[in-house]
């Protein structure tokens, strides 16, 4: 299954059930990246439940469980790109590839 064929079917997928008007489309963006931040905070829920650091609760999670948090943050993250503009593969690949040029040696 292809990365990018995927966010796309994803995105028409909440498109389609989106009942809001189509002139609403910045609360639709606003709506999913909040969504972002209750994936990112379920992935530090993870984390603090797979260290056992809530000591109200113990070790609640495993690191299996981090590894599919942070997959749906990713997830998450592309469907909101895909929100914000029709061409999620190349506004990522630029982006990956200026950070890549100021962070990788060369």
């Amino acid at each position: 299954m292809d990365l990018w064929d995927t966010v796309d079917a994803l995105w028409a997928w909440l498109e389609a059930a989106d009942r809001r008007p189509a002139d609403a489309r910045e609360t639709t963006l606003l709506l999913r990246l909040l969504k972002l931040s209750e994936e990112v905070g379920e992935a530090a829920q993870a984390v603090i439940g797979a260290t056992g650091r809530n000591p109200r609760k113990g070790a609640t999670h495993t690191w299996e469980d981090v590894e599919a948090e942070l997959c749906d943050v990713a997830i998450t993250a592309l469907v909101a790109l895909r929100t914000l503009t029709p061409h999620p593969r190349e506004t990522f690949t630029h982006h990956l590839t200026r950070v890549a040029a100021r962070s990788l040696p060369t």
